[in-house]
């Protein structure tokens, strides 16, 4: 099966595709570096250097460059923050919707009236979701809030949008809305790596969030493993 995929801060700690080509392709907006084995692509939104904020990354040339290679599903593994209590860090979950109100939206259509369709079409999570069950917990349906980033956010930002989805994050939203105008199909995955600032009395800076990232690395490896077996 052809399936690109889409990760960023766990995949540039990890050897699991160590071995894959790197190439890179031309796009309207930019150049794009991915890495290929087969029928799979994989793109890091942070990209292979010093890993990009969210509000640099190029979202427009890494869709456009998975259109352009003919992919057309896409499964894309966030990191983020849990908004609810029932879900701690370690917990994985699968996003439905989202909201990405604070900001203006990623979009091919600088020159037209029009947008895309929104929204995450998990066209191929019933098949993943079944076969990685009993092995794994994915807590499906749920729904991303992104925020603006690159900081995380207040205490009283996270006391407003708790009340609006379940998981927080900076970027889904973003290619999501790029995925729907360009024609492709969004599959969503989350690690939920902390609890939002202020929940649970927790307090969230970037020296934790990495700590978080680093005790969930054999998680996501395990994860990507299984899954690559299973749309081999």
């Amino acid at each position: 099966m052809k399936v690109a995929f889409i990760s960023g801060t766990s995949i540039v700690n990890s050897a699991l595709f160590a071995s894959w080509e790197t190439k890179t392709i031309d796009t309207p907006y930019g150049s794009v570096t991915y890495k290929t084995k087969g029928d799979f692509a994989l793109i890091n939104r942070h990209g292979y250097g010093y890993p990009l904020p969210p509000h640099s990354i190029n979202y427009r040339a890494n869709i456009r460059g998975l259109a352009d290679l003919g992919y057309t599903d896409i499964v894309s593994l966030n990191s983020v923050g849990s908004l609810k209590k029932d879900l701690p860090p370690g917990t994985l979950v699968s996003c439905s919707d989202y909201v990405g109100l604070q900001q203006g939206p990623a979009t091919f259509y600088d020159k037209e009236l029009k947008g895309g369709a929104a929204g995450i079409a998990n066209n191929l999570m019933p098949l993943l979701i079944g076969k990685l069950t009993p092995e794994f917990t994915i807590h499906s349906g749920k729904v991303y809030v992104q925020m603006r980033g690159p900081r995380f956010e207040t205490k009283a930002e996270i006391k407003i949008v708790q009340h609006w989805g379940d998981v927080v994050g900076m970027t889904a939203a973003h290619e999501a809305d790029l995925c729907g105008e360009i024609g492709l199909r969004y599959n969503s995955f989350a690690i939920i790596d902390n609890y939002a600032n202020g929940l649970e009395g927790t307090e969230i800076d970037f020296s934790n969030f990495k700590d978080a990232v680093k005790s969930n690395q054999i998680l996501v490896n395990r994860l990507f493993t299984r899954i690559l077996e299973i749309l081999a």
